[in-house]
Order: structure tokens, then C-alpha cells, then sequence
């Protein structure tokens, strides 16, 4: 088993990472830690992405794959070094190689993600890249059990609030098209490019699935989270062609989805005070009722 994942057992992971690629880690750039370690290379135009464990390889795979499908389909998405072999494991964990958009993070406006899917989803995939069928409640459980040190209490609590939703889910009378999703699409995984371009990013969620998965994350963050204004979210929604708020169903698939991002950061509890922090006021508000209004951004 690999060591506890932190800023330096994936910097020794980075070294291994350029040594095998010949590039020069010297002076790179940690810009996110979470379920990866991103970083910016300082000598080339490189965003080496470290994965936290074998159980990536095959949305690595996926994402690499995708990746160079969109690039031949002039999609604006990041694309991967051409001249590396990838995804490569080394220590324990997956490593890829992508193209530097930036070298200072800009996001692009939230009508731009909404022209982004709009375009997506109009696309219809190879059948070579084999992609899986979205499970929401997969993730779920495979977050569930990889919660460590959390309280038993909210453990339970979480086990018993994804089996009502499951339920809940499962009566959900999707409206939109079934089709190619992005899986995780938020102002977050949307970057400007040194051109001006807006560019997808983070492509290991692509999935088959139904296209209010898209449209969630923008709806939840302007309705429950107050990140986004509402002008802002009606220009979302003039752009794609859709508001998700007007859908019976909208308030579940909102429910689900604040679920995993409550999971996903009760992974990090023990390695991350700021983490542990964020889960245990998410785990509250959710178990009371409360205001959303206070939680923050990772």
C-alpha cells in the first residue's frame, strides 16, 4: 500500500514522475491536493496530475483517452502531452501528463461552461472509448467506505441519508436527453487559456448519463451555496437552453450531489484540519435542515 497521501509523499511521486519523462521537476508548483496532486511544472509548459491511489488507472485511462478523442473534434478541453506514454503508475500511484493552459489560474464565466456542455452534448461519442454508465450511488458507497476518522455517529447518519436518496432517486423522471456528460461540470473545471479560450478540464468523469447531471453543481451553487449571483445563473441558463430549477426532480439530484461533495471532503478529515472542519459543518447542516449558505468552496 502507498504511504498516506500529502505534499510530500506526492512530491517524491512528482520526482520519480519527471525523471521517467525527462522533464525537470525543479521548482514546481503545487496546485491542488485533494483526491490529486496537481502541479505546474516551472521549466516546461507541463500540469503533471498524481492520482492518489491504483484505484484511478482506469478513469485515467478514460480521461487520457478522451482527451485525445476531443482534441480531434476541436472541443476546447485540456489536452495531454502527445510525447509521453501515459497514464503511468509509479509508487503507487497514477500519474498523467497535460498541456499548461496558464501560468496564473483564471476561470471562465459560468455562461461559458453552459455554451461548453451545450456543444458537449450534442457530440456523440466513439464506442472505443468505452464509456461506463454513470452510478451516483456507486460513488456513494465507495466514498462510504473510505471514510476514516469520522465520527461513528455521522457515519450512520451519511450510511442512512444515501439510502433515502437512493430511493428517492430511483423514482426521478429524467426529461432531458441520455447521453455523454462531463461528470463534474462546475465554474471549477472550467479554465481561460493563454488565448482567451475557455478550455474543460479534469476529464475522468466522463460518463453516459442522464444530461441533469451537467446542469446540477450550477443550479446547487447559485440556489443552496450563494457562489454563484443570480445573473449569473440566469445567463447559465439562457446559454444551455434549460433551467434545472424548474424540474420537479431538481431538489433530489441537488441532495445527491451535496452528498458526494460532503463524502468526498470526509475523506481528507485526516489530513486536513481545514477539511475536517468543512465536514463536520456540512454533516450538521444537512442533518438539521440548516442554511447551506456558510459552506465553502474546495
Amino acid at each position: 500500500m502507498p504511504e498516506e497521501f500529502t505534499a510530500e509523499s506526492a512530491g517524491a511521486v512528482l520526482g520519480e514522475a519527471c525523471r521517467s519523462a525527462g522533464l525537470d521537476p525543479a521548482g514546481a508548483e503545487l496546485l491542488r491536493l485533494g483526491s490529486n496532486a496537481v502541479y505546474r511544472l516551472s521549466t516546461a509548459s507541463v500540469i503533471v496530475r498524481i492520482a492518489r491511489d491504483t484505484d484511478a488507472l482506469e478513469e485515467m485511462q478514460r480521461a487520457v483517452g478522451v482527451a485525445r478523442w476531443l482534441e480531434t473534434e476541436d472541443f476546447p478541453a485540456t489536452r495531454v502531452l502527445g510525447d509521453v506514454e501515459q497514464p503511468t503508475v509509479l509508487g503507487g500511484r497514477v500519474v498523467t501528463y497535460w498541456e499548461n493552459l496558464q501560468d496564473e489560474i483564471e476561470y471562465a464565466r459560468l455562461d461559458e461552461l453552459a455554451d461548453l456542455l451545450k456543444r458537449l452534448h450534442w457530440l456523440e461519442e466513439p464506442k472505443s472509448l468505452g464509456l461506463p454508465y454513470f452510478d451516483p450511488f456507486a460513488k456513494v458507497r465507495d466514498s462510504l467506505r473510505a471514510l476514516d476518522g469520522v465520527a461513528e455517529a455521522d457515519r450512520s447518519f451519511l450510511e442512512e441519508r444515501a439510502g433515502e436518496l437512493n430511493k428517492a432517486y430511483d423514482r426521478l423522471d429524467f426529461v432531458l436527453p441520455f447521453g455523454l456528460i462531463h461528470g463534474d461540470a462546475s465554474i471549477g473545471n472550467i479554465l481561460r487559456s493563454r488565448t482567451g479560450q475557455a478550455v474543460l478540464i479534469d476529464l475522468d468523469g466522463f460518463a453516459l448519463a442522464p444530461r441533469e447531471w451537467d446542469l446540477v453543481q450550477s443550479a446547487l451553487f447559485y440556489e443552496r451555496f450563494g457562489w454563484h449571483t443570480r445573473s449569473e445563473y440566469e445567463s447559465f441558463v439562457h446559454h444551455y437552453g434549460f433551467d434545472l430549477m424548474n424540474w420537479p426532480g431538481y431538489p433530489v439530484l441537488a441532495d445527491v450531489r451535496e452528498l458526494m461533495m460532503t463524502l468526498w471532503l470526509g475523506q481528507q478529515v485526516t489530513t486536513s484540519a481545514k477539511s475536517a472542519e468543512e465536514f463536520a459543518r456540512r454533516v450538521e447542516t444537512i442533518r438539521t435542515g440548516g442554511s447551506r449558505a456558510d459552506w465553502q468552496p474546495f
